[in-house]
């Protein structure tokens, strides 16, 4: 047996078990009265909260910076302990959604601004929704699809393969087009697909690339992925922010205005000035409900920093 043996077989075990617990969200979960499985959601909720793990404690980080506070404190665990809840809401409605019909999904969904979407689409022009991880974007992407709309996104690559495939299967199933996130291949398709008058959907509040542009965020430095502005200069597409939240049973969203294209400067520097003026987009929204955005990872380079170090 080889000194990498143990690790690979451990870590084929610790993949198998992740896939057959998702594999148990897509059927039992679903299935359960609703009732129960919001109940049964919610005590997990309160359980990983009480629990202060990393996730919850890097989130408790993220709202202090939202609220404006130097170090997390009793305002903040209160607010974390509601994003907890929110967020496996949402889990536990990626797992139902294949269950809900069109008079739910559309229904109980209460949208502004999306008549942007709708003419910008009709007059040939492609059409960039841009988001942060807040609310329910998956549902935003069935209520999209019932209207009539396909779209593309992207979807980070997840361990086990088996487990990427389900989430793709899932997506492809409510009528999206779902591409890998491999950089340049992906951004070409994405382009392709903006310049046929198409629409693309990107949740792009963090960066997965280790390349992002820094943007002032809340007040501190934070790094963002250049991906909708560089899409927005290269095919002449509108860049519509979009944020979301829940309000009680009901799925909410806003589709802001267009960002523009910047008339002066270079290619690098309109896509800095987009960037910028999406994160002040998306600090509104967050700002207006923060206990819907769902951010348990490091989003500012103080804290990024600090883990490299």
């Amino acid at each position: 047996m080889t000194a990498g043996a143990a690790p690979s077989k451990l870590a084929s075990v610790r993949d198998e078990v992740m896939d057959t617990a998702y594999a148990l969200g897509w059927t039992i979960v679903r299935k359960m009265p609703e009732r129960a499985a919001r109940a049964a959601f919610t005590a997990l909720a309160d359980r990983t909260w009480q629990r202060h793990g990393h996730g919850v404690r890097q989130l408790e980080r993220n709202l202090s910076r939202v609220l404006g506070k130097d170090a997390v404190d009793d305002e903040v665990r209160i607010l974390s302990k509601k994003v907890m809840r929110s967020y496996f809401r949402y889990w536990l409605e990626v797992f139902r959604l294949p269950e809900y019909d069109r008079e739910r999904v559309v229904g109980r969904m209460r949208v502004t601004g999306h008549e942007k979407i709708f003419s910008t689409l009709d007059s040939g022009r492609g059409v960039i929704l841009a988001l942060p991880h807040m609310g329910n974007y998956e549902h935003a992407g069935a209520w999209l699809a019932h209207q009539g709309q396909t779209f593309t996104t992207v979807a980070e690559r997840l361990r086990p393969e088996s487990l990427f495939d389900r989430f793709v299967a899932f997506r492809e199933s409510l009528g999206m087009e779902v591409l890998a996130h491999r950089g340049a291949s992906a951004y070409g398709r994405l382009a392709q697909r903006l310049r046929g008058g198409g629409m693309v959907c990107l949740v792009v509040d963090r960066d997965l690339t280790e390349s992002g542009i820094e943007v002032e965020f809340f007040g501190s430095a934070a790094r963002m992925p250049a991906v909708s502005g560089a899409l927005a200069v290269q095919t002449g597409a509108a860049l519509l922010p979009v944020t979301l939240w829940y309000e009680g049973e009901y799925w909410a969203a806003r589709v802001h205005d267009e960002i523009p294209v910047p008339a002066g400067g270079v290619r690098q520097e309109k896509i800095q000035a987009m960037t910028q003026q999406l994160a002040r987009v998306f600090e509104e929204g967050i700002a207006a409900h923060p206990e819907d955005w769902h951010m348990l990872q490091k989003v500012w380079v103080e804290d990024l920093e600090e883990a490299g170090r």
